[in-house]
């Protein structure tokens, strides 16, 4: 190219003059939206190609002067739990990460014990102008009808830590939930003697066919039922999170069956019977249950606890984020399922181990 040849310009402008086309038509190409022809976007598409352009994304968002917002409605962290602390910190770092290219994220945090306290934050988003949802569903009826809403409003939505099956979400960031439990029904095998039976314990107020807790509880069954081991499963539905509740509940189950060897609880709390059990002296049974949060630990450096499975929970709300910014900016859709790793810690590991 002679010196005082002058360089193309590689724009929205330049591929607009070349496609013959306004700059508003290839900015509906580049966006993906409807109202341009096939024949007209294909040839969009080629320039587009051509010139192997890549929009400026961090301009166009500032020069629009308009931020974006993402809507993250999970549970608050609770006295009998503290697991809802690390998603909302991967959130966070991921809001920091993203506030410089015009998105922002408003936590809407409701109680897990209380149905209603979900569908106000749930109207509260609908109610907003928001682009894009992350959703950590509870309640399943409830969490239902407010996704059924994001579908007719068009908002696109990500869920973590559970799924609900059947629904188009964009993407989900959690665990395996059924091989979670299957795992535990893995080391179940290895350290329950064949004669001994064992006890599944759910602790929630809202148990129904379709949570979460109880596709756990699949996975233990159907690695006993696949193995054919001998020993005998119980299940102990506990309604109420509140510690008198769970070991009145536990004293009631332990005045008619004394053969339990084993613990397996389905969730982060728990570190609640693991408190039972040192009161009343039954240390020496088997406890396996998930999360690695301090009051968890607390109890696995003192053998309480034997095992906890771990999941990433932190990850969950930082990729979770990123999907969506991805989603929104540069009209990347991420992967459909994405499992989070399947970790066992026992007292000799956790050291080395962060969420």
């Amino acid at each position: 190219m002679k010196e005082n040849q002058e360089k193309p310009l590689i724009g929205v402008k330049e591929i607009a003059r070349r496609a013959n086309v306004s700059i508003a038509t290839v900015d509906r190409v580049l966006h993906k939206r409807s109202g341009v022809s096939k024949a007209t976007k294909e040839k969009i598409e080629a320039i587009i190609a051509e010139l192997n352009y890549q929009p400026n994304i961090f301009a166009r968002t500032l020069s629009s002067n308009k931020t974006l917002k993402i809507a993250a409605l999970l549970p608050k962290a609770s006295p009998e739990s503290a697991f809802w602390n690390a998603p909302l910190e991967g959130i966070q770092q991921a809001a920091s990460e993203i506030s410089p290219y015009g998105l922002g994220i408003d936590v809407f945090l409701f109680d897990q014990n209380d149905k209603n306290t979900f569908e106000s934050q749930a109207n509260a988003i609908l109610e907003k102008d928001y682009q894009a949802v992350l959703l950590a569903p509870m309640f399943m009826a409830k969490a239902k009808k407010f996704i059924q809403s994001c579908h007719q409003s068009a908002i696109p939505y990500v869920f973590i830590n559970s799924d609900i099956p059947g629904q188009d979400s964009l993407a989900y960031y959690g665990p395996d939930l059924f091989q979670s439990g299957y795992m535990g029904g893995h080391l179940l095998r290895y350290i329950v003697p064949a004669s001994a039976n064992v006890l599944l314990v759910n602790i929630s107020k809202e148990i129904d066919a379709h949570h979460h807790l109880l596709r756990k509880e699949e996975g233990v069954r159907e690695y006993f039922s696949e193995h054919e081991l001998s020993q005998e499963l119980h299940r102990l539905d506990i309604r109420n999170t509140d510690y008198v509740f769970i070991a009145k509940a536990l004293d009631q189950f332990f005045a008619s069956q004394h053969d339990i060897t084993a613990i397996f609880v389905t969730n982060s709390r728990v570190s609640s019977v693991a408190k039972y059990l040192e009161e009343r002296g039954l240390s020496h049974l088997t406890l396996v249950g998930f999360d690695f949060l301090p009051e968890n630990i607390e109890y696995l450096k003192t053998n309480v606890i034997d095992f906890l499975i771990c999941q990433k929970p932190y990850e969950q709300g930082y990729k979770g984020i990123m999907a969506l910014y991805q989603h929104l900016i540069h009209h990347i859709d991420p992967k459909k399922v994405n499992f989070m790793p399947i970790d066992v810690i026992s007292r000799e590991n956790y050291m080395f181990y962060t969420n």
